[in-house]
């Protein structure tokens, strides 16, 4: 069975959670380190948004950029809250991840591989292949939906998103453990023609949690586990807990620093 690293699940803020994936992926570009999968959490609780979130034909990306924020995200709501914001390398619109609901995977591989096919939707089939598994674990039977998506009973319970670059597939998503409505609708505005546009009722029929689904408190361990045994199964892969290399860390510090915290990078401006 091949072996690929595993970082076991960790707790770091939006920009580092967002600097040590590409950290890893300059490493694997450089043959410095192995073909990686990752679990982690965030705190605080932030908002990652997509890299581009739509295009204008005037080509004025930087202000294009800003304004589907703004139209997505209450930046003020989360600047009063804590609420870190951060700009992902991957692409689709924007996401809350909650301290306390929200378990986020990642898996780098280098180009070419066999979980990581030349067609897109295939790539993403098979890697979210283990989500399914992995929610099979806790006796969720879920399917994949929309090439990226996870649903079960035609809610969302999981979304990924994915990019190529510096040699390598970088996908991650993020597995809903509990969710809040509430704050979800505080942050996330309601503009026409997206999900936050609906009611609230609208929406919780539209998505669900894995403390929904079984009716009860489900801890992260329980839920890594999970994705852990699963993962493993569906992709036919050996994860072998592992650390980053020094390099890697002083990359991600370096990245995080100047890149992911910073209102050029993350508002283009």
């Amino acid at each position: 069975m091949e072996k690929l690293r595993f970082l076991d699940l960790e707790t770091h803020t939006a920009a580092e959670n967002m600097a040590i994936d590409e950290a890893i992926m300059k490493s694997l570009e450089m043959k410095e380190a192995p073909a990686t999968f990752r679990l982690y959490r965030w705190k605080p609780s932030a908002v990652s948004i997509g890299t581009f979130q739509a295009l204008r034909t005037d080509g004025n990306l930087d202000f294009c950029f800003l304004q589907s924020v703004r139209t997505e995200v209450d930046l003020s709501f989360c600047r009063t809250h804590g609420i870190d914001i951060v700009r992902r390398l991957t692409g689709g619109s924007a996401v809350y991840h909650s301290t306390e609901g929200d378990v986020t995977y990642s898996i780098i591989l280098p180009k070419q591989h066999r979980l990581a096919p030349l067609d897109i939707e295939e790539s993403y089939r098979i890697i979210c292949g283990g989500i399914v598994s992995g929610l099979k674990h806790l006796d969720i039977n879920a399917v994949i939906k929309h090439a990226n998506d996870v649903h079960v009973h035609d809610k969302k319970i999981s979304g990924s998103a994915q990019t190529r670059r510096h040699g390598c597939v970088l996908q991650h998503g993020s597995v809903m453990l509990d969710l809040d409505m509430l704050m979800v609708f505080s942050i996330l505005r309601m503009t026409a023609g997206s999900v936050s546009a609906k009611t609230t009722q609208e929406v919780q029929e539209r998505m669900t949690s894995v403390c929904e689904l079984l009716g009860r408190r489900v801890g992260f361990n329980e839920l890594r586990d999970a994705l852990v045994a699963g993962f493993s199964e569906a992709l036919g892969i050996d994860l072998v807990p592992g650390h980053l290399t020094p390099r890697e860390k002083s990359g991600a510090a370096q990245l995080a620093a100047s890149k992911y915290e910073t209102e050029s990078w993350n508002f283009l401006r």
